[in-house]
């Protein structure tokens, strides 16, 4: 699949900051291990939550990755 095409659907499974938030809240994840899993400064991480950034393409698809695997293995 192209990047593009990555970029895009997870354009839209993308969750709102504050979703974001308490998905890794309730995995139990800090923002600096989420940040050092993303390859990205934490600083990075507290902006994405707080909705004063967004993920560029090239982390985007990362993160919403994680994100719903976070979320499923928080479900379990």
């Amino acid at each position: 699949m192209s990047a593009l095409l990555e970029e895009v659907r997870a354009r839209h499974r993308a969750f709102l900051p504050e979703v974001a938030k308490a998905i890794r809240i309730a995995a139990g994840v800090s923002q600096p291990r989420l940040a050092a899993e993303l390859g990205v400064h934490p600083m990075t991480v507290y902006r994405w939550e707080a909705g004063t950034r967004t993920p560029t393409s090239s982390h985007l698809v990362a993160y919403v990755d994680l994100l719903e695997q976070l979320r499923a293995v928080s479900a379990a």
